[in-house]
This record gives C-alpha cells, structure tokens and sequence, in this order.
C-alpha cells in the first residue's frame, strides 16, 4: 500500500451520558456503535448525521475515535501490546 493511499480507520460510537459536562455513559451496554470508517471525512459524516437523529437528547453524544493513532506504525499492532 502506498503512502497516497494510507488505512485510516475511524471509530464513531455514542451513547446516553450520566451528565451533560462529561463523558461517562448511563450503560455501556446500550453503547451504539455506527462503525469503522476508512477515513475522517466518512466518519465525521456518519457522527453529523446521528449527531442530528438525536439533536433532542441532551444527554445523548457521539464520538469519533481515531483508530489508526492506536496503532503502530511499525507493525500496524495495537500500541502497547
């Protein structure tokens, strides 16, 4: 693969929080995950889109992860195991 054409995969997830001012969710395991995308541009898209689905939930927030800064460069292993 070349440098042009790097993996960078995106995790978008969200849920309801227990507070508006931080980042811990009410229950892990309603988590909704959205999914792995190549890119940021795509993931920023999907975490608009259900960023807008859920505008009325105060305390419901989405998040995008940057998956491939989790990642060796090296070896493309999982930083840190």
């Amino acid at each position: 693969m070349t440098d042009t054409h790097k993996q960078l995969p995106h995790l978008v997830f969200g849920g309801e929080l227990t507070t508006l001012d931080g980042a811990e969710f009410k229950d892990l395991s309603k988590l909704d995950i959205v999914g792995i995308f190549p890119d940021y541009a795509s993931a920023a898209a999907a975490w608009k889109a259900k960023a807008q689905q859920t505008v009325d939930n105060a305390l419901m927030r989405y998040f995008v992860v940057h998956l491939h800064r989790l990642l060796d460069p090296e070896t493309g292993k999982v930083q840190g195991s």
